[in-house]
């Protein structure tokens, strides 16, 4: 049946009818949607995992008991997965391993542009980066088949574009392969020295038989062109661009398989063509490749490692002239990314710009706590380093930093990795105030389940990790809570505990604004004669409130009724 798919609706299809039984993943925009639409299967298990790492290493253990598993992360969460990665590669598997990654060229979403191809060619794992929904599609299939016949974990490269854009996939029907039996095996699964020693060979050996592979499948396929007087070597989301500027213009080298790449398939291809192109988002990966090969090739010189290409670019960086369109009569405002009407770290970060704290900031919709007017926070770096970074810069700096100085971090980064970097404060004593911001869901990218939620990803009840208790658990004696939309309760607690002199912990506890569940009492009413146009009001950024004429105005489709700007009104205008 030929059906409209995302892409990473797409690979999640192809999953299930390649016969995978297990999913463990976390969310990460762009890749969030596969586990999602793979938890749709009742044939399929899938869960979400506390970080990367554990979801890696749980679906390395289901492909240990015999089942096909997966496992999918976006860019820098392969970071986080790394370390079991490159174990992984000495391993191999037993049944099929396949790791989705996804990579956000422009940061849509993301604190870095990162090509996580780099991993593949470091790690010495097959890499296979589609072009759209049907190869993702048909990607996932192969990728069991390259795992199993070649013993190895096989990641899949995906990129915002393709993972969020639909085309026609043609589905087929689930096949379900005969379970391996797991077989103990010291020598292949204990990497200790001595076997490690021996399996790296292996790694190479069968790399080599990979390249061999790269040689002469059909993914990796030469489109013949009118003009030989220019080659493009391309893949991903830019044969796409390369395809829509130039049609059959020019011979292409389309690339499926993007690690190993092809060798004699490539010096083949540059032979019968005049001049070398590569068109690659982000780093010269496949362009250095051919460097290597001793072929003249041009490539970053005229395509930036910076952010996404585009079909007018690519026309544009080989000479073709640019049809551009009016410019708008007006110039367009520009709408950065703003916290949610009623969003509960609101009055947080009021009350922390209030105070003048230093604030070490961490990774979810609470980030934009750093944006006008709140501008609250210094520094964010990636899962959990607001608390590992708080203790570091209370000890380098106690008499100044002490007292001054807090990190923010929601509740599902925190199970991440921040409770890591909270057991170092209490192990190594500083004297540190960590804020939990509690909103009892995975916020940033899509409302998705965690382990504070007391619901897994099919909504089924399970067990709650209790916050509170957790942080008495590692040795945090002075634990708090309490409800963000009372922002002088909310300042009380933190002169509060900033004043003491051992580690503590606040959590800011109120559901998500926009969970579906949550009740709200409704607009605030604004009555402009009681207004002074002081715009006290204006200093928390809430995108239901404006001035009209002087006068504050709710817009009563945005406002949920917190009452927060209330409590800034001197003069009961709200």
């Amino acid at each position: 049946m030929k059906t409209l798919m995302l892409g990473n609706e797409a690979v999640a299809r192809g999953l299930y009818e390649a016969g995978c039984g297990f999913v463990s993943s976390y969310p990460g925009t762009p890749s969030t949607e596969i586990t999602e639409c793979a938890a749709k299967y009742d044939e399929v298990y899938a869960e979400w995992a506390p970080n990367e790492k554990v979801a890696l290493e749980a679906a390395f253990g289901a492909s240990l008991a015999g089942k096909r598993s997966f496992c999918a992360m976006k860019h820098v969460g392969l970071n986080v997965a790394a370390d079991p990665l490159f174990t992984i590669s000495y391993t191999g598997v037993n049944a099929g391993l396949v790791i989705g990654v996804a990579d956000d060229a422009g940061m849509h979403s993301s604190q870095n542009e990162q090509d996580s191809r780099h991993y593949a060619r470091a790690s010495k794992l097959p890499m296979l980066e589609p072009s759209d929904s049907a190869e993702a599609y048909e990607f996932a299939r192969l990728a069991y088949e390259l795992s199993e016949k070649y013993d190895t974990a096989v990641l899949i490269k995906m990129c915002t574009r393709v993972s969020h854009s639909q085309s026609v996939v043609e589905t087929g029907e689930r096949m379900t392969p005969e379970r391996k039996k797991y077989e103990k095996n010291p020598a292949k699964y204990i990497m200790m020295p001595a076997n490690a020693k021996r399996q790296h060979p292996v790694v190479e050996t069968r790399t080599k038989a990979l390249t061999a592979w790269a040689e002469t499948t059909k993914i990796n396929r030469v489109e013949p062109g009118r003009d030989t007087s220019l080659g493009i070597i391309t893949s991903s989301t830019s044969y796409q661009y390369v395809k829509e500027a130039f049609g059959d213009t020019y011979p292409v080298l389309k690339l499926g398989m993007i690690w190993p790449l092809p060798e004699q398939k490539i010096i083949d291809f540059a032979a019968s063509v005049h001049k070398l192109v590569v068109v690659e988002e982000l780093d010269g990966f496949i362009e250095t490749h051919c460097q290597s090969l001793g072929l003249s090739v041009s490539g970053k010189e005229l395509f930036s490692n910076i952010g996404e290409l585009s079909q007018n670019l690519v026309k544009e960086k080989l000479g073709v002239t640019v049809q551009v369109g009016p410019a708008p009569a007006e110039e367009i405002p520009g709408r950065p990314p703003v916290m949610c009407a009623g969003c509960p770290h609101r009055s947080i970060f009021y009350v922390l710009k209030k105070m003048k704290l230093t604030v070490l900031g961490d990774i979810g919709c609470y980030t934009l706590g750093a944006v006008p007017p709140l501008g609250a926070i210094d520094t964010t770096i990636c899962m959990g380093a607001s608390v590992s970074g708080l203790h570091g810069f209370v000890k380098a700096g106690e008499e100044e930093n002490a007292g001054k100085t807090v990190a923010v971090i929601g509740d599902s980064t925190f199970i991440h990795s921040g409770v890591t970097g909270l057991i170092n404060i209490a192990y190594n004593e500083s004297n540190s105030t960590v804020i939990i911001l509690d909103n009892s869901i995975t916020g940033m990218t899509g409302h998705q389940q965690n382990p504070t939620t007391g619901r897994n990803l099919k909504g089924d009840p399970c067990t709650k990790i209790d916050l509170e208790s957790l942080c008495h658990a590692v040795g945090i004696k002075r634990v708090r809570v309490v409800d963000p939309y009372d922002m002088e309760a909310c300042e009380t607690a933190l002169r509060e505990e900033l004043a003491a002199a051992e580690p503590s912990v606040i959590i800011s506890r109120r559901p998500c604004a926009l969970l579906k569940y949550v009740k709200h009492p409704g607009p605030i009413c604004a009555d402009p004669e009681k207004c002074k146009g002081c715009k006290a009001c204006m200093n928390i950024g809430c995108p239901a409130i404006s001035m009209e004429n002087g006068k504050i105005k709710i817009d009563a489709t945005l406002c949920v009724g917190c009452g927060v700007c209330r409590q800034l009104c001197k003069f009961g205008a709200l």
